[in-house]
């Protein structure tokens, strides 16, 4: 007796002679019938030899389809050039993106899409890696939010340096690259740097107007709230003159006209560094509560300029630098400008630090720019090795060093995102829109900004109790662009964003920086 063998790699006690040369079954009684000592499972229905002839036909439709893929296979490849680790040093304005990091999702324009995508087209990245920036292990210093820009980042990740016809792989980039993202330089780096990890510490900027120093209106829901205070008394010569049927587009005016005294830019510089050290800033992010140790972020030094005025509005500008940001970082702005505005003293950002949960509304993202993140121990550790070569040895790498660029870099900023992040505060009145929402509420969790600088219990947030009125913050302020079609008035009802419990922390690593 021989044996047909089964796609499952069983076997079967059949006779060969069951199916006929044309491939279908001999349906003579004799050849079907089966006795008490045939195989369990055999053919005592004629459908079974059915199925054993489909499966038949489909190993040889499968064989000849393997025959057809090896012939394919067979055909000529372009040839493989090399890949190198490398770091690409960038510059962008971020409005109208989705942020730094690459999406998933192909209708989320990034920068690191359109990044990669201008890589493959210069061939930078072969066509067997352009389907997945995963297989050139892309990766950045700092991650930016939807709008954020960039003076200066850096992505890393393997590239063929050496490209047929291409002589030039920066210009060429750029020229695939729209105007608001520039790749200021692009070398060779050790095989084990990963720009995220080799990150020693970021620098970021924040641009505000100066008048949102100035205290909240008379009447409004944060003055009364204020005024409950003892000891707080926050009437302001600037509203002792508007007309009783002023309007907020009256007093926008008169606001582009405050100019900070020196005495107010020396509590904002007093206040500001209680932020520097190492602190717990559970508050001042989402998803992380007091006892997460990764929490504790290190502030190497904040600074905050002179007052400048630029087209009749008085500008300030806050640096701050730090190993590592926490996602919603304008968050620390926010809780420095309200305590300054409001009389509350220094110690109320100490206080953050502390177990109690507190809700601070964050600062529009048009004011943030990340000016370049900093590779001090990467550069110590190269700068050892090469020693002892010249800057044409194959082994040598360059330090990355974003002031060689500094004079691109300066007039990036001007043009792409200081002299836009000025036209549309001018236009759209952002700054204002915004503090003037922060105004308007008169609930408890704002409550801590006060002249005693402590923490009411009324305004601890505690997880899973209800809030009488909580505090809502709009998604237009999380914006860089806007829509000229809606009044100014009506933007503000945009939708409220959901309040954020629970983070998948998993993704929180990624979101910071």
């Amino acid at each position: 007796m021989e044996f047909t063998s089964l796609t499952d790699g069983s076997s079967l006690k059949r006779p060969l002679h069951a199916v006929d040369d044309s491939g279908s079954a001999d349906r003579s009684p004799t050849r079907i019938k089966h006795s008490k000592n045939n195989y369990n499972g055999g053919l005592a229905e004629a459908s079974s030899a059915e199925e054993l002839l489909q499966r038949a036909r489909d190993r040889r439709r499968g064989t000849q389809e393997r025959r057809e893929g090896d012939k394919s296979a067979d055909k000529p490849k372009a040839p493989r050039l090399p890949k190198r680790q490398c770091a690409l040093l960038i510059g962008f304005c971020g409005a109208g993106y989705n942020g730094m990091q690459i999406q998933p999702d192909p209708k989320l324009r990034t920068i690191e899409g359109v990044l990669f995508n201008a890589l493959v087209k210069v061939g930078a990245v072969s066509q067997d890696n352009a389907d997945d920036p995963i297989k050139v292990n892309l990766g950045r210093a700092a991650r930016t939010d939807a709008g954020v820009h960039a003076a200066g980042n850096v992505v890393s990740m393997k590239l063929i340096t050496a490209i047929p016809g291409v002589a030039d792989l920066i210009s060429r980039v750029n020229e695939e690259l729209p105007l608001e993202i520039r790749l200021w330089n692009v070398f060779r780096v050790q095989n084990s740097f990963n720009a995220r990890t080799t990150c020693d510490s970021r620098k970021y900027t924040y641009f505000f107007p100066s008048y949102l120093v100035i205290p909240p209106k008379p009447g409004s829901g944060l003055f009364q709230i204020a005024q409950q205070s003892d000891g707080n008394e926050l009437n302001h010569i600037f509203w002792n003159s508007p007309a009783p049927e002023a309007t907020w587009q009256d007093d926008l005016r008169r606001k582009r006209q405050y100019r900070m005294p020196p005495e107010q830019v020396e509590a904002l510089r007093a206040a500001s560094r209680k932020f520097e050290g190492s602190h717990n800033f559970h508050n001042f992010t989402v998803g992380r509560d007091f006892g997460d140790r990764s929490c504790m972020r290190n502030i190497k030094s904040v600074e905050i300029a002179d007052p400048v005025v630029y087209g009749g509005t008085e500008w300030v500008s806050v640096l701050f630098h730090g190993q590592s940001f926490m996602l919603h970082q304008r968050k620390m702005m926010s809780a420095l400008v309200l305590a300054c505005r409001t009389g509350s003293p220094p110690q109320t950002i100490e206080e953050m630090y502390g177990p109690r949960t507190v809700f601070i509304p964050k600062m529009p993202a048009l004011g943030l720019l990340l000016e370049y993140p900093i590779f001090d121990t990467y550069t110590r550790r190269i700068a050892s090795v090469n020693e002892n070569l010249q800057p044409s040895d194959p082994e040598y790498r360059q330090p990355i060093d974003f002031e060689v660029h500094r004079g691109a870099i300066d007039q990036f900023k001007q043009e792409h995102i200081y002299s836009r992040m000025r036209s549309i505060e001018d236009t759209e009145g952002v700054f204002d829109a915004w503090v003037r929402f922060i105004d308007s509420y008169s609930g408890n969790d704002l409550l801590y900004l006060n002249p005693k600088g402590v923490i009411p219990a009324a305004a601890v947030i505690k997880k899973g109790e209800r809030r009488d009125n909580p505090f809502r913050e709009k998604r237009r302020f999380d914006a860089t662009s806007f829509s000229h079609n809606a009044p100014d008035e009506v933007r503000l009802d945009e939708d409220e964003e959901d309040e954020v419990d629970e983070v998948d922390k998993s993704k929180l690593v990624d979101m910071e920086g």
